[in-house]
């Protein structure tokens, strides 16, 4: 494992001259990841989108503030419709809706899509539009609960992306899990984080335990 900074350090950061220095002496892209983006979903990409169950979803606000907030469905819930055109679900959540709000503003979108056990990726970037289309959320329909709304995703780029990240993470390696209980729950560190009492920290839990249970696919009552 890396060494760690003291507590007190503070990195030097270089300013724009010397950053932009830096990244010009990276050298040469190399030929093949020039040309790897072709703008649009060939077979392999096709494949890959729809067998996978969890994409990494990014997008910012009017002010260029990002977001990034992790979808998982069952594989084939991701949607290629065409060669430039890709859907998603918008499933039950907390109802921040960063996603949702985001794009009302900004329809710029980022998509990394993954396999569990596959270290490559397929990357996909474009312009996003809601839709609440009953043919489309219809094909979306887990347990016969379809989503409330979904994305579609207007591909300006994509392509695959190397397994040097997910090689050097062993994400996937079994032996490189943590054992669960090395961290509270997730209420537990939320409730450190804004200070909630423990009456409210208790009906946090048990509300969370029933979306867990019972509003994966749709709104709890």
């Amino acid at each position: 494992m890396p060494d760690s900074l003291a507590p007190s350090a503070r990195p030097a950061l270089l300013d724009d001259a010397a950053a932009r220095a830096l990244v010009e002496g990276y050298g040469q892209v190399s030929p093949v990841a020039a040309k790897k983006d072709i703008g649009r979903i060939d077979a392999h990409m096709k494949r890959f989108i729809e067998m996978s169950p969890f994409c990494a979803v990014s997008t910012a606000d009017a002010e260029g503030r990002q977001d990034v907030t992790p979808r998982g469905d069952p594989p084939g819930s991701f949607k290629v419709l065409d060669e430039k055109t890709i859907a998603f679900a918008d499933r039950p959540g907390n109802n921040r809706l960063d996603t949702l709000r985001n794009l009302l503003v900004n329809p710029n979108i980022g998509l990394l899509f993954m396999i569990p056990g596959m270290n490559e990726t397929t990357r996909v970037n474009g312009v996003a539009r809601l839709s609440t289309d009953p043919e489309l959320l219809a094909s979306m329909a887990v347990q016969g609960k379809p989503p409330r709304s979904a994305i579609v995703v207007e591909v300006r780029q994509a392509y695959m992306h190397c397994p040097k990240a997910f090689m050097r993470s062993k994400l996937w390696d079994p032996a490189a899990r943590i054992d669960r209980k090395v961290f509270p729950t997730l209420i537990c560190m939320i409730g450190d984080q804004v200070g909630l009492d423990q009456p409210t920290r208790d009906a946090a839990e048990e509300r969370s335990a029933r979306a867990y249970r019972d509003g994966l696919w749709e709104p709890i009552k």
